[in-house]
């Protein structure tokens, strides 16, 4: 099945933060989310999924173990099992990116 925002499972999270779910298995979850100028997630860790991120629109701001990242669009970066870290759009612009998880982070994510 061809699956896009358009026909995809989606929630909100965060402050206006938007999500579709494009692929969820055990082993494999792909996201594609919206963040709105701003906003930011809560610092957290998974203890086994690895996280890759692929920044489609805006520029994103991690903060990963206590270091600050800027990643703009058509890069990417990994974030790595027990690392403490979140997202942030720190610019005037949304930030759009897709989020690849091995395994999905289904019960899997704990807030610092």
């Amino acid at each position: 099945m061809i699956k896009s925002k358009n026909n995809s499972e989606h929630y909100i999270w965060g402050k206006g933060c938007d999500s579709w779910i494009l692929k969820d298995t055990q082993h494999l979850s792909v996201k594609q989310e919206i963040m709105p100028s701003g906003t930011a997630e809560k610092l957290h860790f998974h203890k086994q999924a690895e996280q890759f991120f692929y920044i489609l629109k805006g520029e994103a701001v991690f903060y990963i173990d206590e270091e600050k990242i800027s990643i703009k669009a058509g890069e990417s970066i990994t974030v790595l099992p027990k690392s403490k870290h979140y997202i942030s759009n720190e610019s005037e612009e949304e930030l759009e990116f897709l989020v690849v998880s091995a395994p999905s982070t289904n019960n899997d994510r704990t807030e610092v």
